[in-house]
């Protein structure tokens, strides 16, 4: 039985807070090379904590803690196919590098090259000192094939008949009884996707499994400040009745997502959810969803389309989670080309929502690692993208972007139809006025923002560009008439305004 959960300082959590994932094998893995010892996470020093709390985060999710499969492990190791990802991502890498996907959970205990559950609560104890609240993984719908629960409660999982097998033999793993019988344990799938071979399905509408994996949502919350919930879009019930059609008994009358969120209802619940199923998610508990629309925007260069996502309701937008990238994604710094990442990396610093950032970013990494690699390759840092974010961070740690009134404003022509392609908002509080303004397409674009009866028409302003450092005097007047925004390709402002009284 884990440890009972330790007193901690108290943690807030700010309305819009900044999230860092770190993969927390390869990272560990990272920290061992550098100071040439083994490190878990009771060795991470104190001035690696350090760092976290100085770039402002208030969250880190430590993605694939949990005790990692050998069957799984297996699966990689001996699938050819998978051999060109790992030489592209890691030259040189051998079969003991390949250490399982952290998404087929073999048990939720921490994996021994992590730790034990007491370095788990002495790395959250470390955070927590720093104001700073750690995140774990669930991953609901499916487990390992050799998971405890495959053999103790066979009942929790999807199981077919040989025909099925014989039809698809790529949708179940064959298992045998001691006496030699065959059984057939459905793997865990995406509907749009083949099955992955690594797991095994569980039976979402069975009320075992749920008390069973409510049971382990409550020991979690006692190691933990929040859960990023995997595909959690899967356990919907009308998703979940339309992936397992005939396999599964009837949808009970409660979501599944309830009972999780009712076993632990103060945790930071963060959902993985996709197909327009954000808003239903969200109604059902939890606090932050994958904003997968705002990365395809952005990278598409689509401005107009993002103006569009960004104008829904305000109710919805604070509860989005933004990215440029993370374990699942390809690395910004290979996607967006070197011209329009200022003006991508400005709106997910400063748009309302959580701010969701990942390991090795802020350094410009381009190689994107498979999950189940134990250790990333070595890639030389950009100092100019590093200090670009980090003076975002700061720049978005400021008070109005977490507790200011945010508005989307409106763009018109100053000439052309260029305007379309600007995005711009403010953020205003009693005393603090903060106007933000990106280009993210890969053209320059030119507009006029109404700010109306924002200003004084007869006081002067100065909009100080805090984050290219330029001062622009400008009477109130001009800004009534509308202010003449100017951007080239994949360029941003954010506007300090002063004056005014």
């Amino acid at each position: 039985m884990p440890p009972a959960k330790p007193t901690l300082p108290p943690l807030f959590v700010r309305p819009h807070p900044h999230l860092l994932e770190i993969p927390a094998w390869a990272w560990l893995e990272e920290l061992s090379l550098r100071e040439g010892r083994p490190i878990s996470l009771r060795d991470v020093s104190e001035a690696e904590w350090d760092r976290v709390r100085d770039l402002g985060f208030d969250l880190v999710w430590l993605m694939g803690i949990w005790k990692r499969s050998p069957v799984a492990r297996h699966v990689f190791r001996s699938d050819p196919a998978r051999f060109a990802d790992y030489d592209r991502a890691l030259p040189g890498w051998k079969l003991t590098d390949v250490v399982g996907s952290p998404y087929a959970v073999y048990d939720y205990r921490p994996d021994p090259r992590i730790g034990t559950w007491r370095d788990v609560d002495h790395a959250r104890r470390k955070l927590r000192e720093r104001g700073i609240g750690l995140i774990l993984d669930l991953v609901p719908n499916h487990t390992a094939p050799d998971h405890p629960w495959v053999t103790r409660h066979p009942e929790y999982y999807i199981e077919g008949q040989e025909r099925d097998f014989r039809n698809d033999p790529s949708r179940f793993t064959l298992l045998e009884d001691k006496d030699g019988t065959p059984r057939f344990l459905a793997r865990g799938r995406d509907p749009y996707f083949p099955a992955w071979p690594d797991t095994a399905q569980l039976n979402l509408f069975h009320e075992g499994l749920r008390q069973g994996f409510a049971g382990v949502v409550r020991t979690l919350a006692r190691h933990a400040d929040g859960l990023r919930c995997d595909m959690t879009m899967l356990a919907l019930s009308d998703i979940f009745e339309r992936t397992w059609q005939g396999f599964a008994p009837a949808a009970p009358s409660t979501e599944y997502w309830q009972q999780m969120i009712e076993a632990a209802p103060d945790l930071v619940w963060l959902g993985e959810a996709y197909w327009g199923t954000e808003p239903r998610v969200l109604q059902l508990g939890f606090r932050f969803m994958y904003d997968k629309s705002f990365l395809d925007f952005l990278r598409a260069g689509l401005a107009a389309e993002l103006r569009r996502h960004l104008a829904q309701d305000f109710s919805g937008q604070q509860h989005m989670a933004r990215f440029l990238e993370n374990h699942d994604e390809q690395r910004a710094a290979a996607v967006f080309p070197a011209d329009r990442i200022q003006a991508a990396a400005t709106l997910l610093a400063t748009a309302p929502g959580m701010r969701f950032y990942c390991h090795g970013q802020m350094d410009g990494r381009k190689i994107h690692p498979p999950v189940e690699l134990a250790r990333a390759a070595e890639e030389p840092a950009d100092p100019a993208l590093r200090a670009l974010y980090e003076r975002l961070l700061r720049l978005s740690h400021d008070d109005v972007f977490h507790h200011g009134d945010w508005r989307l404003l409106e763009t018109t022509s100053a000439g052309d139809a260029s305007h379309e392609n600007l995005i711009v908002y403010e953020w205003r509080s009693e005393k603090t006025w903060r106007l933000v303004a990106a280009n993210p397409t890969g053209g320059a674009a030119q507009g006029r923002v109404a700010l109306g009866d924002s200003v004084d028409r007869s006081a002067g302003y100065l909009l100080w560009d805090q984050l290219n450092d330029v001062d622009y005097p400008r009477s109130g007047n001009d800004l009534a008439a509308g202010l003449y925004i100017r951007l080239d390709a994949g360029r941003a402002h954010i506007f300090e305004i002063r004056g005014g009284q």
